[in-house]
């Protein structure tokens, strides 16, 4: 597959900057025609549905919880068809819920290949969002994304958080790209900057290498770049500064 949609945008980096009106007209008119919704946007459905078509916003990937898929999947895909979105990401798990050894994270991956399996069967793609955690050596040398990405689960690649993990983004790109259709494009500020926003950077501002990190992912099979930032300040500039920068890597 072929980088599809460069411009989409994870609705969690606006959740400070309410009304949702005002945050998806800042989002489209900084030129992305592309989003990933979370939680808040399950609420209230049909209202979330014609806010997107209101701004010309089409929402191919969307995030949603582990515990609420295993418990209520059918509503959940029902969701993902009401706002058109074609792959589910499962993007967390809480510090008290992750295991700490071989044989439970081996345990969870298999817990996701059992939601994946009925996602896919009724017609959408399974991923999973990485923090550092997943890069973090365990006992025996493996790492948590090596259980978790087995068995159909694919990756909405978080690169950022690979390189907070001093993590090889690189190196994990070259052995699970083919199974990396989403990336999370985000940045990191240099050492002691930006820390009123917990260090991230706007797109192309901070010292994540894009320039050479974007065409890897594309050569991989990456078919949507999504433009992320844990908590900006200021949600118009992280959007109109990100959508440039990722304009220009799309170009180049």
């Amino acid at each position: 597959m072929a980088l599809t949609n460069p411009l989409s945008f994870q609705l969690y980096s606006a959740r400070n900057f309410p009304p949702l009106k005002d945050q998806l007209k800042i989002i489209a008119d900084a030129g992305f025609d592309t989003v990933e919704p979370y939680g808040a946007f399950y609420v209230d459905v049909p209202a979330a549905s014609q806010l997107f078509k209101d701004f010309g916003l089409k929402a191919r990937s969307g995030h949603f919880g582990i515990d609420t898929l295993e418990s209520e999947l059918d509503r959940n895909l029902d969701i993902a068809d009401a706002l058109g979105i074609e792959t589910i990401v499962v993007p967390f798990l809480v510090p008290a819920a992750r295991p700490s050894d071989t044989a439970g994270w081996k345990a969870f991956g298999e817990r996701l290949a059992r939601i994946g399996e009925k996602v896919r069967e009724a017609g959408r793609g399974f991923a999973w969002h990485n923090h550092d955690f997943e890069f973090i050596a365990l006992p025996d040398g493996s790492f948590p994304i090596e259980h978790i990405l087995t068995d159909g689960v694919r990756w909405e690649a978080d690169v950022a958080w690979v390189v907070r993990a001093k993590a090889d983004p690189k190196a994990w790109i070259a052995r699970y790209g083919s199974v990396m259709p989403l990336v999370h494009v985000k940045d990191i500020a240099p050492a002691g900057e930006n820390t009123n926003e917990d260090g991230w950077a706007d797109v192309g501002t901070g010292v994540v290498d894009w320039a050479t990190i974007w065409p890897l992912c594309v050569k991989a099979g990456a078919e949507i770049m999504v433009a992320e930032h844990d908590n900006p300040s200021d949600l118009k500039r992280f959007a109109t500064v990100s959508a440039e920068a990722m304009r220009k890597l799309a170009n180049a």
